[in-house]
């Protein structure tokens, strides 16, 4: 664990808002810090995977096959909804 000294500048309203839902806490501040650092995780490792993505050059799908990729994903959407039923 390591201690870092954090000093923060808010205007007045929003400093007495957030210590009055107890957001100003060392607990509260790691977890929204936390939260912060795995949202922009997640941003990169989604970027990435789009570049991967468009890096893959496919042939394209004919109309027979793309009829049957059509055809097999609403049959297995009817089959989802009459198992929920």
């Amino acid at each position: 664990m390591v201690d870092i000294d954090i000093r923060l500048t808010l205007p007045d309203e929003l400093a007495r808002e957030a210590a009055a839902r107890g957001l100003l806490t060392s607990e509260v501040l790691q977890q929204l810090i936390d939260a912060e650092v795995e949202r922009r995780r997640k941003i990169e490792r989604l970027f990435s995977t789009m570049d991967e993505l468009a890096a893959v050059d496919p042939p394209p799908l004919s109309n027979d096959e793309l009829n049957a990729e059509i055809k097999a994903a609403r049959a297995e959407r009817r089959s989802r909804r009459a198992d929920s039923a």
